[in-house]
């Protein structure tokens, strides 16, 4: 282990030599590839690679004399355990007295000093806001190097892999109808043409699928829409014949994936060119000409695309039918292992699960891939927010302790998440009290009914007050949007208290799809989360308005072992036995007797 954190520590040397080759000061090395994506491919690692920091959120900044990693709250016990012994500090974002990336770099440059990254993996947004920040100091920014690259030898290439189309009875609408759609925005913008670079957003308006992410299947690519013209910017590799030819009935022409960058800076002065700052990197900001206007506005196919519609909120439900027969099988096996000699003897390990639960999805009609790595933690390692167990971290299932589970999976229908925490053996009071009051708080929100033109920060407040009422919290979002065959964490719907920009986030709106997923975790003994999606529908109209409510298209048993039936409310008690009645109803067909029979019992009215 040491050996490998000394690995770390000659990296930030190495690319603290690049630096004062290249002239810069600070350096930035950003957890993104050129699209903005949560998930990345390898090549894209470049954080990883030289601070061992493994999480999917996090911006590394290295000067002359320190090195310091940023991340959030679903990482800081990981963070705290990988940086160790590298050189690299940790800041914790969000707490207090800790100061933000911009915040940091103003108090510690100098004046004229130089501030370097590569610009194809920092959103123009975030870009003029350090520029702002360090107006007062005449830096100098370098945004064309890529100083990771040049240290990493081994580097893998860039994704290249097939793209395939996604049939109209699973999308529920036609690409030559989004298009026309998305004509009819830019037109209403009187805007000449829209670039967009988000990959999933890209899969969306096309109907086209990869497989250039794990877990998320979208293609590399870019895309510029004007009036009369959609060309699409991909590895002359990825669309086959037939593909190409489909795409082209409806008008899409295809050109090399980086000829988007010579397109751009070949528009016509006078040009109004619709590009989302928050989504689109600086690099490919600055390749548009002086004389083309630019329109800063979100792009409309997010939010188009959050909303789903009744084709695939119908198949939505298919989905989570098979991913609840998966996961409830999956839960009936540990329970009725708990007392063998593989348990006693620790070979159910957290990885053995991971590959039990892949191929009972795997035996699901419809199911692809896994949505995100799966996070199976036991005991401690479930207070590790987004763990994941590794040959190295691997550990046997404990006994008489909690173990969480937050685990998806891509379908045909449907893209799901679900997170459930169950008693292996005997819990605790302590571990039941906190238990029942995570499901509170998962009960509540689950069965808000609230006015049309709320967002998730009028509802956060709905799963957190029962934890609020012990004198606790957790320190994540409690719910974010989901896509369809997409990727698992969706914008622009969220439940949480504030987003990053201080703002409250977007209206819910009929057909968009939330994780209702609160927590709580206690470092160096165990996590809980409760985790189920939630389909945003109609309720009743009043004289008072339109009033929402929530469909849990989630379909898995809570583990009635781990409850505190004291500690519900009868308002509860009767939210949760209307839930485990539906989820027998639904899963008891798709069972075998002895799996129907045992859930039969777990799911008795409490």
């Amino acid at each position: 282990m040491r050996e490998t954190k000394q690995i770390y520590r000659q990296r930030v040397t190495a690319l603290r030599e690049q630096m004062r080759r290249h002239g810069i000061d600070a350096y930035l090395v950003m957890t993104d590839d050129f699209h903005g994506s949560e998930y990345v491919g390898d090549h894209f690692k470049c954080r990883e690679y030289i601070s061992g920091f493994t999480g999917s959120a996090g911006t590394l900044v290295v000067t002359e004399d320190s090195a310091g990693l940023w991340t959030d709250g679903r990482y800081f016990i990981q963070a705290q355990e990988q940086l160790e012994g590298t050189g690299v500090t940790l800041f914790k974002m969000g707490q207090p007295e800790v100061p933000t990336v911009n915040e940091y770099l103003a108090k510690n440059l100098k004046d004229g000093q130089c501030v370097g990254y590569d610009g194809r993996t920092v959103m123009a947004s975030g870009a003029g806001r350090l520029k702002k920040a360090l107006e007062d100091k005449q830096i100098r920014f370098c945004e064309t190097v890529d100083l990771a690259g040049e240290i990493w030898t081994d580097r893998p290439p860039l994704p290249a892999g097939r793209m395939w189309i996604l049939e109209d009875r699973y999308t529920g609408k036609a690409r030559c109808e989004k298009l026309k759609e998305l004509r009819q925005k830019l037109d209403a913008e009187k805007a000449d043409g829209i670039l967009i670079a988000s990959l999933d957003d890209i899969a969306w308006l096309y109907n086209i699928r990869g497989g250039d992410i794990m877990y998320n299947p979208v293609v590399m690519a870019y895309t510029v829409v004007s009036g009369d013209k959609a060309v699409l910017y991909i590895d002359p590799d990825a669309a086959d014949s037939d593909t190409a030819k489909e795409l082209a009935c409806d008008g899409v022409e295809l050109r090399p994936y980086f000829q988007v960058y010579d397109d751009i800076k070949g528009l016509p002065s006078g040009t109004r060119l619709w590009a989302d700052a928050d989504r689109t990197k600086v690099a490919l900001i600055s390749a548009v000409p002086d004389g083309v206007e630019l329109i800063d506005k979100p792009s409309p196919t997010a939010l188009a695309k959050a909303i789903k519609n009744p084709v695939e909120m119908k198949n939505e439900i298919t989905a989570h039918v098979q991913d609840g027969v998966a996961v409830t099988k999956l839960i009936y096996w540990i329970k009725t292992h708990r007392d063998t000699q593989e348990f006693h003897e620790g070979k159910i390990t957290e990885l053995a699960l991971c590959e039990l639960h892949l191929e009972l999805r795997r035996q699901r009609p419809g199911f692809l891939e896994e949505s995100f790595a799966p996070i199976i933690a036991t005991g401690a390692h479930g207070a590790i927010v987004h763990y994941e167990p590794t040959q190295e971290t691997d550990a046997p299932i404990e006994d008489n302790n909690l173990l969480l589970m937050d685990t998806g999976g891509q379908y045909y229908q449907g893209t799901t998440d679900i997170t459930r925490t169950i008693a292996v053996g005997e819990p605790t009071y302590e571990m039941k009290k906190h238990f029942t009051a995570v499901l509170r708080g998962n009960l509540a929100l689950g069965s808000a009914k609230f006015k049309y033109g709320c967002t998730g920060a009028n509802l956060d407040y709905l799963a957190r007050s029962p934890l609020w009422e012990l004198g606790l919290d957790y320190n994540h979002g409690t719910g974010h949007g989901v896509g369809y065959l997409l990727n698992v964490h969706e914008g622009p719907n969220s439940i949480r208290l504030r987003n990053a920009d201080g703002g409250v986030g977007a209206v819910l709106e009929e057909g968009m799809i939330t994780s209702n997923e609160p927590g709580f975790y206690l470092e160096g003994q165990y996590g809980i989360r409760c985790e189920n999606l939630v389909l945003c529908v109609k309720g009743e109209k009043t004289e008072y308005g339109q009033f929402m409510e929530f469909k849990t298209l989630t379909m898995v048993p809570f583990d009635t072992d781990a409850i505190l039936p004291e500690m519900l409310t009868q308002r509860e008690k009767a939210a949760l036995n209307e839930y485990h009645e539906e989820v027998f109803r639904t899963l008891e067909q798709y069972l075998e007797p002895e799996e129907r029979k045992w859930l039969y019992d777990v799911t008795r009215p409490i």
